[in-house]
């Protein structure tokens, strides 16, 4: 138990900085995923590869060499790292790495996973409210677009209020009468 009390404390800054959006998708790196469950990225890739039905396309994916050249660009990887890439990492999506749970069976590797999944969910319930927020920000734009015509149509009436010119009208009230 204390391993996993180890990674919970220092884990949520580690992985958040390790997650990456590519293809639309929020992902975490094979050779990530491998330094947090403690074992080498050819042990991890091994052991998909004999799993390799558990990994659909959307649940993991290798990157094309224009996405690798973006993702080396943005300096996430040392320059003796990027010596030892022999081909193109695997991507692996919030439902690629809670099946990874099921192929790397060890203490170390399931308590990451906890970890990231509930990462993940937390960024899911960010982006939801973020999206709410943004639903009634367009709502409350949209409301101030259909009375623009109105709010037009007022000053202009005020304003040939203000410069028309006024008729001269008879007084009225009490007149007193002069002795």
């Amino acid at each position: 138990m204390p391993i996993s009390k180890k990674l919970i404390s220092l884990a949520e800054e580690e992985i958040i900085s390790k997650i990456y959006f590519i293809r639309g998708k929020k992902v975490l790196i094979d050779r990530d995923l491998a330094a947090l469950y403690g074992v080498e990225t050819r042990v991890l890739n091994q052991a998909v590869r004999r799993n390799i039905k558990r990994f659909p396309a959307d649940f993991m994916f290798q990157l094309t060499p224009a996405e690798l050249q973006n993702w080396r660009s943005q300096g996430v990887i040392s320059n003796s790292d990027k010596m030892g890439l022999r081909k193109p990492p695997m991507a692996f999506t919030e439902e690629g790495v809670a099946m990874l749970s099921s192929v790397l069976n060890t203490e170390t590797a399931i308590a990451v996973n906890i970890q990231i999944i509930r990462i993940f969910s937390r960024m899911r319930e960010a982006f939801l409210t973020q999206k709410d927020i943004l639903l009634k920000l367009e709502q409350l734009e949209k409301k101030v677009e259909d009375r623009d015509a109105d709010i037009q149509t007022i000053f202009a009436a005020l304003k040939e209020l203000v410069h028309k010119p006024q008729p001269v009208r008879a007084l009225i009230g009490f007149k007193q009468q002069e002795e």
